[in-house]
């Protein structure tokens, strides 16, 4: 009989070595190593007398005329991050910071549908039943005809499920580092509980055609704890970002196997729970100065929301001699990116300047299209002069100064002149009807970084050695 091997599994990132020590390489975090025991293997190969079985295909076309229609939760925000709802047998995991509201949000959708006579069951593993009961009375939400249980043993849940006696089609578990398969000798929260317990839940759920949702704990970086398989297994991932002194949260799907990735719900936190913003663009810019300088107006695209912001960037005379640069929702390196763009192609000189940039609202902006915008910000913050209080910007910025163009402008425009605003500084539009069905708004094509700081008129009165 083969030797059972032992590994040491990071609990903070899941990486895996052969060897034990009080720091991880991977992650440089302390005290994260705990020994797992690998259990003997088979031997290798194909080889020997038993044989497999004939697999059985299916053809594409669905000749019975069936249908797979999605269960809505009726909570529009939701719906549209999973792609306009939730597939029946799809496995979906969402993780987030401590007390960011994820159970709050599954809590508040398996009560809208139950109401739809959708039959779900709440499964936790951190809190008692009386304490998810609790938590929905304060939600306006005790009367919902929720089933609730507390357990972490999976095979019970398994056999529960198996018994059919409620006919589930919607199953939260909550969360998944909190449960454990008895047969395996760790414990909960291990890479290889994690792993395995996510396995039996989704094979079991797929064959029943049960949806389940898994809540996921994450690590100091935002990334979900566990392993990275975890993410592979299941068809959905979404993230639920925000920071918990603005009132603001952001549902984001990275990965979506029946949807578009990047989409994103907007909500805010309020007593009575996760309300939805059905217009986050407004929202973001209720609290704007327009006289301001140093704000510009991006429009940006999550997913296929069009969604407007301001980028915020505030530039100092530094006295260190490594000038800092602070970012709030942005890539820190792509600020250094359009910084030496900035001094090397249009001699606008911040290299011996603070820089902070924030996106207000809490919200972060992952595409390069904010480039324009962000550079727009940087010089109206080293003039001293405001930006037009009715222009946005958008375009990719390129390292020879090159303004690029990007997806979808005609929706950016289309929400931009919603909104009231009548000017638009993009890159040049290779087709020109973009620009046609926004007839409401003055659009000004620009080809070079430039041209940019061209059309900001820079002001002659600023010194010369701050440009």
């Amino acid at each position: 009989m083969a030797k059972a091997k032992k590994s040491y599994v990071c609990n903070a990132c899941g990486s895996v070595s052969n060897r034990w020590g009080g720091k991880c390489d991977a992650c440089n975090e302390w005290n994260t190593i705990t020994e797992e025991i690998i259990e003997a293997s088979v031997p290798k190969g194909l080889s020997g007398k038993q044989k497999g079985r004939l697999i059985d295909f299916v053809d594409l076309q669905n000749d019975t005329g069936r249908t797979y229609p999605r269960l809505l939760t009726r909570i529009a925000e939701f719906d549209r991050v999973t792609g306009g709802g939730i597939v029946p047998g799809a496995a979906i995991l969402i993780g987030g910071d401590p007390g960011i509201g994820k159970s709050t949000l599954l809590l508040q959708a398996v009560c809208a549908l139950t109401s739809n006579n959708v039959a779900c069951a709440y499964i936790s593993g951190e809190e008692s039943t009386d304490q998810i009961r609790m938590r929905a009375t304060r939600l306006g939400l005790g009367e919902a005809h929720v089933k609730l249980a507390s357990a972490t043993n999976v095979r019970d849940i398994l056999e529960t499920v198996k018994a059919g006696e409620h006919d589930f089609k919607l199953l939260i578990i909550d969360s998944i580092q909190t449960m454990y398969v008895d047969s395996i000798d760790s414990a909960p929260g291990t890479v290889t509980q994690v792993r395995t317990s996510a396995q039996e839940i989704i094979r079991m759920a797929k064959s029943r055609n049960i949806a389940v949702v898994f809540v996921g704990h994450v690590t100091k970086d935002g990334q979900i704890a566990g392993p990275r398989v975890l993410e592979h297994l299941v068809d959905t991932v979404l993230y639920f970002e925000g920071d918990r002194s603005h009132h603001f949260r952001i549902l984001r799907a990275v990965k979506n196997r029946f949807g578009p990735t990047d989409e994103i719900g907007v909500f805010e936190m309020a007593e009575q729970g996760l309300i939805e913003v059905k217009n986050p663009s407004a929202l973001f810019l209720s609290q704007r100065h327009e006289d301001a300088a140093g704000s510009a107006v991006l429009a940006a695209l999550e997913g296929t929301r069009p969604l407007l912001v301001e980028v915020q960037a505030l530039v100092a005379p530094s006295s260190l001699a490594s000038p800092r640069r602070a970012v709030l929702g942005w890539d820190h390196n792509r600020l250094a990116m359009i910084v030496a763009v900035l001094e090397t192609r249009c001699g606008i000189r911040l290299s011996s300047h603070d820089i902070f940039l924030n996106i207000a609202g809490g919200i972060r902006i992952n595409e390069p299209a904010a480039d324009l915008a962000v550079a727009a910000a940087l010089i109206s913050a080293l003039s001293n002069q405001p930006l037009p209080p009715t222009a946005v910007f958008f375009g990719e910025i390129g390292l020879a100064g090159e303004v690029r163009q990007v997806a979808q402008s005609d929706v950016r425009l289309k929400e931009s002149s919603k909104l009231g605003f009548e000017k638009a500084i993009i890159p040049v539009l290779q087709k020109k009807k973009a620009a046609n069905k926004n007839t409401e708004i003055e659009v000004n094509e620009i080809a070079h970084i430039r041209d940019l700081a061209k059309f900001l008129g820079a002001n002659p009165n600023v010194d010369d050695d701050r440009f």
